[in-house]
């Protein structure tokens, strides 16, 4: 692709995991809001549930995460027991008739839970929720904390889904973005999970790191589909030093420059394919038979806090430090730090600092952008029948058209829909509808 089209286009946007995006959020929603938002949950409403554990026991310099690294145990106990007192304020508030469909353990690095408390923590789910019989359990892991008695834990708590964070195996690059994690560990971690009964495995593989090159890539790649994970997500890595100050330990120098990251997407994209995945959204690729690559091929994507999606429930409860939960009203974000956080949920067990309430203009948008980042495409017809003021986004849709001399975006029958020469660019086609990115709060780093 031509260089010039790749600055002009590839501009540093939000990766819409939500609209509005939460540099958006404000002290304006908290405990009061959220609490009427649960009580307003459904009977028999399908419910999605992350908790986050924001601990590692060891710190990678290419993380944007919310986590901490820590060597001692103690504060990942004491973190925990707030953990268990959130999870029963929060069910008691919830209509015991409502199912939850799929639960995520995030992080920081879930699997440095001891077993025991791995297995405590999905008890203590168990009392305090109702669990659908299918119930989708998954897991962030880090093949260095695990043994066989964690495997066995994560076994016994049902976990489905294993997700392997990967990101390069090339020893130069995992030195600078202090991550050493080899192939074989890996391997073993993949291996061990599905001699458990895992029925999906996913492997998070990430471009424009530092000293990272298309050779290391493409190794990387290859040594990837060896694994046969059933997705694969390849995600740009976000150099935001000025918000996660470990970053600063990797070199500007270091990083590829914008041409060079989209180079890097690309041909891991066109690997993928070629071995056999197919394209899901901008970011993931599925197994044919997969659920996901079906959820695509059938219209049903959908995409929230954990990226892309065949999770159908319109509610998520985030619980734990900096988890953000999403509801028909809006959102709502629970404090950041941890002994703020715990205090929170000592006293309430609500830890809920800020949030935002969807205005009529926001649903419409959310759709919208929701559409694109998903289908690549919206319809007309759909966005007029269903918002009233749909007729503003059309012509909005229709004036970047006619100026796209680039050739990104067609508009025919009705339907505004990214060309193939513009699916690359797709976040930078949402943001055109981001009605609030012209406020100029927030800093996005990451342009392809």
């Amino acid at each position: 692709m031509d260089d010039d089209l790749i600055l002009k286009n590839a501009k540093p946007v939000p990766r819409y995991t939500s609209y509005p995006t939460a540099p958006h959020f404000s002290e304006a929603v908290g405990c009061s809001e959220y609490e009427t938002w649960l009580s307003a949950i459904e009977p028999g409403e399908a419910l999605s549930i992350y908790a986050h554990v924001p601990y590692c026991d060891r710190l990678c310099w290419f993380c944007a995460c919310h986590t901490k690294q820590t060597l001692r145990y103690e504060p990942v106990a004491t973190y925990l027991n707030g953990l268990h007192r959130e999870i029963a304020a929060i069910g008691g508030r919830v209509n015991g008739q409502a199912k939850v469909t799929a639960l995520h353990l995030g992080g920081g690095s879930p699997t440095l839970l001891r077993p025991d408390d791995l297995i405590a923590l999905k008890q203590a789910f168990a009392r305090h929720f109702a669990f659908s019989g299918d119930c989708e359990i998954s897991v962030e892991m880090d093949p260095n904390d695990l043994d066989e008695a964690r495997h066995d834990a994560l076994a016994a708590i049902g976990m489905t889904r294993a997700s392997f964070g990967v990101q390069d195996f090339d020893p130069v690059v995992q030195k600078a973005i202090n991550r050493i994690q080899t192939f074989e560990q890996t391997r073993d971690a993949i291996e061990a999970s599905r001699a458990r009964g895992v029925r999906s495995v996913n492997c998070d593989v990430l471009y424009g790191l530092p000293y990272q090159s298309l050779p290391s890539l493409e190794a990387t790649i290859d040594a990837v589909t060896s694994l046969a994970p059933d997705r694969v997500a390849l995600f740009g890595y976000a150099h935001v030093p000025w918000m996660k100050k470990h970053q600063s330990m990797i070199p500007d120098e270091s990083l590829p420059g914008i041409v060079e990251r989209f180079d890097q997407m690309s041909r891991a994209a066109e690997m993928l394919v070629a071995a056999g995945y197919e394209a899901v959204g901008i970011d993931h690729f599925a197994k044919p038979d997969d659920s996901l690559a079906i959820a695509s091929r059938e219209g049903r994507l959908r995409r929230n806090f954990q990226g892309y999606t065949t999770d159908s429930a319109e509610t998520l409860i985030g619980l734990g430090a900096s988890s953000i939960g999403q509801f028909r009203q809006g959102y709502v974000q629970n404090m950041p730090a941890t002994g703020e956080y715990l205090r929170q949920a000592e006293q309430t067990g609500l830890a809920a600092i800020r949030g935002y309430r969807l205005t009529p203009d926001d649903r419409l948008r959310a759709r919208v952008i929701a559409s694109i980042m998903c289908d690549f495409s919206f319809s007309f017809a759909e966005v007029s029948g269903e918002f009233p003021g749909g007729g503003a986004v059309i012509e909005e849709a229709k004036l970047f058209r006619a100026r796209d001399v680039d050739g990104l975006t067609t508009i025919e029958d009705g339907i505004f829909r990214l060309t193939a020469r513009g699916r690359p660019f797709a976040r930078s086609v949402a943001a055109v509808f981001d009605a609030h990115l012209q406020s100029g709060r927030g800093r996005h780093s990451v342009a392809v």
